[in-house]
């Protein structure tokens, strides 16, 4: 198992010197959060890659319905070149009360998954290189020449795709990319998620993904950074179950000094 700290806020100098800190304890990617208006994300991340040499890099989600696709090609592919190949990019459909609405953004979840999956669309396909074509329902694209950039270091670069589980549709799109993001739904609505629905989700993934490409589970929680034995006790049922990647998250947490803190004390390692 791998291990992520996402950031639960800061500005792009805070961005890099966690991100730094991570790095010095071991943990394996730094995550930002992408908001419709703040703080951003790819700055952050670019401050980020200035000060760091492996720890990997990326979003804790990108909203794809919101963002121009070919815009979101170019940030990635640049800073994967800066960083050498190490971004992740983890997508889905967003959180609408974090102003979508008051900024226009598209808040109908039908048409917000069908920008989603256009836009994955176009920006693994701008990553592959020109020429590059595309027509779907909400964008047309020609190819272009003009000032082409070079692909990404990766190739591709990883892509975590939010599912809906147990959603076939949902599913059917994150096992298309590199991991999957687990979102459970019961009656309608988001639950806790046990170590039996990663289970179960490995299993299904196994059944249903027929790429031999390496493929993630990303599982998030909060563990007690001084209480080693029960942090580790936290997070092995997951990983024994097939989780791939456990994400340290502090959203709550309004004191950078203790994010920080939590950081230095290094990630719940079980292996």
């Amino acid at each position: 198992m791998k291990y992520g700290f996402v950031l639960p806020f800061g500005d792009a100098r805070t961005a890099a010197s966690l991100a730094r800190d991570a790095e010095q304890a071991g943990w394996d990617a730094f995550f930002v959060w992408e908001p419709v208006w703040g703080i951003d994300a790819w700055v952050c991340l670019t401050a980020a890659a200035m000060v760091t040499e492996k720890i990997r890099l990326g979003t804790m989600l990108t909203p794809v319905s919101r963002m121009r696709p070919w815009k979101l090609a170019s940030e990635t592919a640049t800073l994967d070149h800066l960083t050498g190949g190490r971004v992740i990019l983890a997508v889905g459909l967003g959180a609408t009360d974090t102003g979508f609405a008051e900024f226009g953004e598209v808040t109908d979840r039908r048409t917000r998954a069908e920008l989603l999956d256009e836009g994955l669309d176009i920006v693994t396909g701008l990553w592959r290189g020109q020429p590059f074509e595309y027509d779907g329902k909400h964008y047309h694209i020609k190819p272009t020449s003009f000032h082409v950039p070079p692909s990404p270091v990766q190739k591709p670069i990883p892509i975590w795709v939010v599912g809906a589980w147990k959603s076939e549709k949902s599913m059917a799109r994150a096992l298309k990319y590199a991991g999957l993001l687990p979102n459970v739904m019961k009656d309608g609505k988001h639950v806790p998620a046990t170590p039996d629905d990663v289970r179960a989700m490995k299993q299904y993934i196994d059944e249903h993904r027929t790429a031999a490409t390496p493929f993630d589970i990303v599982w998030e929680g909060t563990t007690p950074g001084d209480e080693r034995a029960k942090a580790q006790a936290m997070v092995k049922p997951f990983a024994d179950a097939g989780a791939t990647w456990w994400n340290e998250t502090a959203w709550e947490e309004k004191d950078i000094d203790k994010v920080r803190e939590r950081i230095k004390q290094g990630p719940p390692r079980i292996d």
